[in-house]
């Protein structure tokens, strides 16, 4: 059984008065601690196809499985547990809370997965483990900075501890190197490299072929579809 698959998937997005089909019927299937990189030019549905994986996003039809269970006919709260347990993201962005510092931002899947009184409780033990993500990634003398404060590769592995912070199932990229300089780049893909080299399944979306080349397997997504 794969760890994840999307089966026959559609999705088509209102623009005003005009209808966009983004996806056509695409399929993909994930095995647990595989790197997949789904490959595909601008507008090819391949953000779409992991927005869908990573419930956030429901097709219009087909299915989506975490497990063999479907994730697409999830209640909202039990998707928001899917997004929040299982699923880390990273995108091309960052999505940094500028008012937070590193510390804090690196912290913040845990403190939305617990209630008031389970964080004081547990609040020794989430610190320890961001500080320790933010050592692991040389960012030990940054914990009290804020995002404006960083460079862009210092941003994006702020993102991506943040996305370690619950241990998920998957880690899924979106476009990780594509706001960074080339030799900051393939730093950012050494450290996802050496995350799936310790086992992590990695989801990855790209239009570059040579990035793509990182992963152990490569899905060509071409106008909505997989080639």
């Amino acid at each position: 059984m794969p760890l994840l698959e999307a089966e026959d998937v559609h999705r088509t997005y209102r623009l005003g008065r005009t209808e966009v089909p983004v996806l056509k019927g695409a399929s993909i299937r994930v095995k647990a601690g595989e790197w997949v990189a789904i490959l595909g030019s601008s507008g090819s549905g391949k953000s779409t196809l992991l927005h869908l994986l990573g419930g956030l996003d429901r097709p219009d039809a087909g299915a989506v499985r975490f497990r063999g269970e479907s994730i697409s006919r999830f209640s909202p709260r039990r998707l928001d547990r899917y997004r929040n347990e299982h699923v880390g993201f990273v995108f091309q962005f960052y999505h940094l809370l500028p008012e937070l510092n590193v510390l804090e931002n690196t912290m913040i899947p845990a403190m939305v997965g617990v209630g008031r009184f389970e964080w004081l409780r547990r609040r020794g033990e989430i610190r320890e483990r961001a500080r320790a993500l933010l050592e692991r990634f040389g960012l030990s003398h940054r914990v009290r900075h804020r995002p404006a404060e960083l460079s862009g590769g210092e941003r994006q592995r702020v993102a991506i501890a943040r996305a370690l912070m619950h241990r998920p199932d998957v880690l899924m990229a979106d476009e990780p190197t594509g706001n960074l300089d080339a030799k900051t780049g393939e730093a950012i893909l050494e450290t996802l490299a050496e995350q799936h080299r310790a086992g992590l399944t990695v989801v990855m979306v790209t239009h570059d072929q040579w990035i793509a080349a990182r992963a152990d397997r490569i899905v060509h997504l071409v106008d909505g579809r997989v080639a």
